[in-house]
């Protein structure tokens, strides 16, 4: 569709915003938006970088100039290769959100659309998620299939 754009640096804000509207919606008990002044400058460069690592792409909110509809977000990540995958080159997704006033509108899947071609082009074999209850049918569409979750965390 061509109304997804690739954020940029003017657009960290609103990305921001949108990550917000996500985690809000995932952790209800942790609204706080203290560490968005904290997270801007990083987040800022990181969109300045086209060649980088790191993508997102939006859509502009078609009734409120200014303000965004959709993000998704994701990063190229580098594994040690095995036999399905040698170049070890892994696409991870996050941050995909809608503003309330803006869902299902195909938003969000016109940009995991663009973002999945995004790491095609940068020879991604594999992409990475996690899903909330809500977004699974979405993945589950674009193909996505569920593994058994090994995954552990150490905070720092």
């Amino acid at each position: 569709m061509s109304f997804v754009r690739r954020a940029e640096p003017a657009d960290a804000e609103e990305v921001l915003r949108l990550r917000q509207v996500m985690i809000d919606s995932m952790f209800r008990a942790d609204r706080s938006t203290e560490w968005h002044t904290e997270s801007l400058p990083t987040l800022r460069s990181r969109l300045g970088a086209p060649d980088g690592d790191f993508a997102a792409f939006v859509v502009d909110h078609p009734e409120r100039p200014g303000v965004l509809a959709a993000l998704v977000a994701g990063t190229i990540e580098y594994r040690i290769g095995r036999a399905a995958d040698p170049t070890g080159t892994v696409g991870f997704v996050f941050s995909v959100a809608t503003d309330p006033g803006a869902r299902r509108r195909g938003y969000a899947r016109a940009c995991m659309e663009t973002l999945l071609e995004w790491f095609r082009e940068r020879g991604a074999r594999r992409v990475q998620l996690t899903a909330s209850a809500q977004a699974a049918p979405l993945y589950a569409s674009l193909g996505f299939l569920p593994k058994p979750d090994p995954l552990l965390e150490l905070r720092l």
